[in-house]
């Protein structure tokens, strides 16, 4: 029987400026969304990127005094480095400026979309970071909601494309479920958008304003191609030309998933969903939608004014495993969340540290000191009080798929933590240090060394370079004996006062 096959994208961000950890956010559930469903047997492709083609791209280089493609490639190679800061299992990155499948696959979608194309002048209230125009109902108070910038009054010639004719096809793949947006407040939002009533949008610029740079409109290079419909059509030009690729990952029958922020929610779930019913070509099935990362309760972003967090500079001083359970332990399915270097520190030390990795070491060192490094089995006779922690163990990889299917990660993560909580709880009941040497003790030893073989395989999508650790500790050699305790995770604060 073929594996199920599972498409999985993050949103490709402009490369203005290097990454910031609302980046790692994305990429990180990517991440482990991936590593689920391979563990499940799927076959599972996982697509990063960068969009290229932005005009922000333009004028940030043109401010750093650099040239556009020099600074363009120097960017795109840090968001590219986060593959490895963060231990990302990304199968596909493409370029929008640079990737030979890109241009020709948006020139075939813009030229299959022709009949819903049409040239008009239009007027309006343009912001540059959002790299679109609002109406001045969605102002705030003037400003741009996402930036609070005041929009520039813009007047130009432009192709637009007929967003009005797909109201009604966009609503019903919505509100049918055959276009899945989660969580549901978020559906709920696309559909009150467009019950509002669509207004065709504009798919292009002059390309004096461009300076050039971005994607020619077919028969007119007098345009360049708006940059949101050059960068979601990525989707589908890092397919290829070729149709095995495309047929297997796009036209099959898997699933379709795009993991996004909320601040771009309209064109994924509104402006794409209609580009592709306009092509002729299948939609996504699911779209994952976080909210933002914030310091100070100001949106962390490369444009509002917040200091910035490198999430590779964070790795490479308190680790990749650290950087990955904040992000999937604090971020709320629904909601913003409050970065801090404390907060990070605190959740590592009190759940890495003091809790997983010392319920490992305690109880490989306890193997070791009352059994000679052999490891006991799970007793068919149950010691007393280790109701609760089998409890955990048993439900807990139902409990992750379910949280992971409603992309749930707090909730997935919690499943796991309580393992090695219950786990420390059983040993401070049992004392096993007080037990003579015995079925008693071996018993009690059985049931803490099977939570720790559960945690080393539950671990892998969220953890994997830690799940590597508790694996190794929990496996025995060829005589039969586990390898000799060693610490799992360093103390950050301790790390911090050098």
């Amino acid at each position: 029987m073929t594996a199920p096959h599972t498409y999985i994208t993050t949103t490709i961000p402009y490369v203005n400026a290097r990454p910031h950890i609302g980046h790692a956010l994305e990429y990180v559930q990517a991440d482990v969304l991936a590593r689920f469903r391979r563990g499940q047997g799927e076959a599972v492709r996982l697509q990063a990127g960068t969009d290229d083609n932005s005009l922000n791209n333009v004028l940030a280089a043109q401010a750093a005094g650099v040239g556009v493609t020099e600074f363009v490639d120097a960017n795109a190679a840090a968001f590219a480095g986060l593959a490895g800061a963060l231990s990302l299992t990304v199968d596909d990155f493409i370029r929008t400026s640079r990737d030979p499948r890109h241009r020709p696959g948006v020139e075939r979608f813009w030229r299959a979309c022709a009949a819903d194309l049409y040239r008009r002048r239009y007027e309006g209230l343009y912001c540059n970071g959002c790299e679109q125009f609002y109406s001045p109902a969605e102002l705030r108070e003037g400003r741009c909601p996402d930036h609070g910038t005041l929009p520039q009054q813009v007047a130009e010639e432009n192709w637009f494309f007929r967003l009005s004719r797909y109201a009604g096809p966009v609503r019903e793949a919505i509100s049918s479920g055959r276009l899945r947006i989660e969580p549901a407040g978020r559906r709920h939002e696309v559909l009150a958008f467009i019950d509002a009533g669509l207004a065709d949008f504009s798919v292009s610029r002059p390309a004096e304003r461009a300076g050039g740079w971005g994607i020619a409109v077919p028969e007119d290079p007098s345009q360049v191609i708006y940059v949101w419909f050059d960068a979601l059509c990525n989707y589908v030009t890092a397919l290829g030309p070729g149709e095995d690729v495309y047929q297997r990952w796009w036209a099959g029958l898997g699933q379709r998933i795009h993991l996004l922020g909320k601040g771009v929610l309209r064109f994924h779930a509104v402006y794409w969903p209609a580009m592709l019913l306009s092509a002729g070509l299948p939609l996504p099935t699911d779209i994952f939608v976080h909210d933002y990362l914030t310091t100070g309760g100001r949106k962390i972003s490369k444009s509002a004014g917040a200091p910035l967090a490198d999430p590779a500079g964070l790795a490479g001083e308190y680790g990749t495993d650290a950087v990955r359970w904040w992000l999937l332990r604090e971020v709320p399915r629904a909601g913003d969340a409050d970065f801090t270097v404390e907060r990070l520190i605190a959740r590592s030390d009190d759940e890495l540290a003091n809790g997983l990795g010392n319920l490992v070491n305690r109880v490989v060192s306890m193997i070791h000191r009352y059994r000679d490094g052999y490891p006991p089995a799970l007793p068919g006779k149950l010691p007393e009080g280790s109701g609760a922690l089998l409890t955990a163990i048993r439900g807990a990889g139902e409990v992750v798929a379910a949280a992971l299917a409603e992309f749930d990660f707090r909730r997935a993560t919690a499943a796991v933590w309580a393992i090695a909580d219950e786990a420390n709880r059983f040993v401070n009941r049992a004392r096993p240090w007080t037990l003579a040497t015995g079925p008693g003790l071996d018993g009690v030893l059985g049931v803490l060394f099977a939570a720790c073989s559960a945690l080393a395989r539950l671990l892998v999508p969220f953890l994997p370079d830690a799940a590597g650790r508790v694996t190794a500790q929990c496996t025995p050699g060829r005589d039969g004996r586990l390898p000799e305790p060693a610490p799992l995770f360093r103390r950050l604060a301790l790390a911090g006062q050098r």
